[in-house]
């Protein structure tokens, strides 16, 4: 009887939350002491300025791994096409642009009120518009944990595959 028990206390915690992630290849395919343009992700939730908080997150991240980060984390950047974001970052002497999408950045409804992040990112070489690399993921936690440190543990995962 109490195998029956903590087996199921393993399948119910389980699926509590987790990170997910999937990338195309690892970020070491981006060189380092090359300069690299990061701009306000896309927001597709309804959450204020999560692309900006989300960019902003990553550029830390990024500067602590000791790539080379030109900003242009703005409200106006997310109205530029991905035609003139390549073309405002070469001209800025970056050989890379760092660009993507928040699909969620909200605390779930219900007795804890979870956080729940869902990030796409990717790294677009300027001169030869090739994708290096991106990734998906996604996280949820328990309720006593705020929504940047969740995201913050996300984009490292994201960052670190």
């Amino acid at each position: 009887m109490r195998t029956r028990y903590l087996l199921f206390i393993i399948i119910f915690m389980s699926g509590c939350g987790g990170v997910g992630v999937s990338s195309s290849k690892t970020i070491s395919t981006v060189d380092k002491s090359q300069k690299m343009t990061i701009y306000a992700m896309n927001n597709y939730t309804d959450t204020p300025r999560a692309g900006m908080r989300a960019a902003n997150i990553a550029e830390g991240i990024l500067l602590a791994d000791g790539y080379q980060i030109d900003s242009k984390i703005d409200s106006d950047s997310r109205k530029l096409t991905l035609d003139e974001k390549l073309s405002v970052a070469a001209k800025r002497g970056s050989r890379y642009i760092f660009v993507g999408g928040v699909s969620e950045w909200r605390y779930k409804t219900g007795i804890d009120g979870e956080p729940a992040i869902s990030l796409q990112f990717k790294i677009i070489d300027t001169k030869t518009r090739v994708v290096k690399w991106s990734a998906v993921a996604s996280d949820s936690s328990w309720g006593n944990d705020s929504i940047g440190t969740v995201a913050q543990d996300l984009i490292t995962d994201m960052i670190k595959k």
